[in-house]
């Protein structure tokens, strides 16, 4: 692992378990979430309440998941960054705040659901290459239901988007750095 996705892997090992220690502080147990038999993740923990809840905490991947199939099927190079990310933790989206605004970082919650993220991904390249936009990747959204925080693939910075359009407000320069700057709220 290059010193970059190290970086990227650290600062969402320590995301994770200050959002996990959050919510233990806030309510004296781990977050919870409706279980669904038929989409089991390894993030489950304990049983499942008299109401369907279970508890859940992000877990490491402890298989090798990548981005080559979703750069074959573009015929590009997915910035590094994307890779690192997304192939880190599987966790429930994890709502954090930053200076724009609340958000929720999306992460895949299972196998399957880490598959139709790189689908809907490639569907997000490819009508971006349709509107002769620069490439970008989405990794998390906001309260806005049509404003997303995404990568620039040629770079990695952080911006923010609007659906549909360039990205149009600088956020951070790494991905490293915007995620050592989130916030919880209560």
């Amino acid at each position: 692992m290059n010193t970059t996705a190290q970086s990227i892997d650290l600062a969402i090992s320590q995301l994770t378990e200050q959002y996990k220690q959050h919510c233990i502080n806030q309510t004296g147990k781990l977050p919870r979430v409706e279980h669904d038999d038929s989409w089991p993740s390894p993030c489950e923990t304990g049983a499942i309440d008299a109401n369907g809840f279970i508890d859940w905490q992000p877990v490491k991947i402890d298989e090798s998941l990548d981005f080559k199939n979703v750069e074959q099927a573009l015929g590009f190079s997915i910035h590094q960054d994307v890779h690192t990310y997304f192939s880190q933790m599987y966790s429930e989206a994890i709502p954090a705040s930053c200076s724009e605004g609340n958000l929720e970082l999306l992460f895949a919650w299972n196998k399957d659901d880490y598959e139709r993220l790189q689908q809907n991904i490639i569907g997000h390249v490819l009508m971006k290459q349709k509107l002769k936009q620069e490439v970008t990747i989405f990794f998390a959204v906001t309260d806005e239901d049509d404003i997303n925080l995404v990568i620039k693939n040629n770079n990695g910075e952080v911006w923010v988007e609007p659906v549909g359009c360039e990205p149009s407000k600088f956020i951070a320069p790494s991905l490293t750095e915007f995620i050592n700057s989130l916030k919880f709220h209560s």
